[in-house]
């Protein structure tokens, strides 16, 4: 997975620059230093909102021309059916304004809640929204077919998602780009890049995965992964 640092909107861009692509927390301002010409250059990963008025401020950040791949909005436990169609109408207005500018939706959702949220999603039919992991996910797995995104601290057991085989960008809350930068290191070193996940998810899009008996890796990619190829051994 690739590592990149979370800064607040309201901070200096421009020191974050060797390290892009960032990811934006909306703080609800922008930092003057974000020139026309660096929103232009320097790629923006992902908006983390702070989902208190989540149409609202998805709105006002994309009003800035930060062009983010991904708007990320916390999900807490829809606890009543109202809760829930309020999660829901919020989505809608969102993925509504954000058509057609190559934005998709992840959700930040509250440890212990994921298998609610994710039913939820199933029974709306909402497959064009994903999930943002973080330190407080409970259960991946239940995230796993469509985690587009992560955040993480830097002591973060992140072996769960190796094991499922995530492989995209992962952002450290950061102030400082040369303490950044010793994190990011430390991190990638624990947390090397894996190929294929060690253990597949047990269901895709709500349903269960059922393995295909057939399907076997070829003799040389199986030599590869186990340290080189079998022409190469002695």
């Amino acid at each position: 997975m690739r590592f990149v640092p979370l800064i607040p909107s309201s901070s200096d861009p421009a020191p974050w620059s060797p390290h892009a692509p960032l990811m934006v927390r909306w703080t609800g301002d922008l930092h003057a230093g974000w020139t026309p010409a660096l929103r232009r250059t320097l790629a923006v990963h992902a908006i983390q909102l702070p989902g208190q008025a989540p149409l609202e401020e998805g709105l006002e950040a994309l009003h800035h021309g930060l062009n983010p791949d991904f708007l990320i909005l916390p999900a807490p436990l829809p606890a009543t059916r109202e809760a829930g169609f309020r999660l829901l109408g919020h989505l809608e207005a969102l993925l509504e304004a954000t058509s057609g500018r190559g934005v998709k939706l992840a959700l930040q959702v509250e440890g212990g809640a994921e298998a609610a949220v994710v039913e939820l999603l199933r029974q709306a039919r909402a497959e064009a929204v994903g999930f943002c992991w973080h330190p407080g996910t409970a259960d991946a797995e239940a995230l796993a077919d469509r985690l587009w995104c992560g955040l993480c601290e830097p002591g973060s057991d992140l072996r769960s998602l190796q094991k499922l085989g995530y492989r995209w960008d992962m952002a450290l809350a950061a102030e400082d780009p040369a303490l950044y930068g010793a994190q990011a290191a430390a991190l990638e070193a624990a947390h090397p890049e894996v190929l294929f996940p060690a253990e597949m998810p047990a269901t895709a899009l709500g349903r269960p995965v059922v393995p295909d008996d057939s399907l076997v890796f070829g003799r040389h990619l199986m030599s590869d992964l186990h340290g080189g190829r079998e022409g190469d051994r002695a």
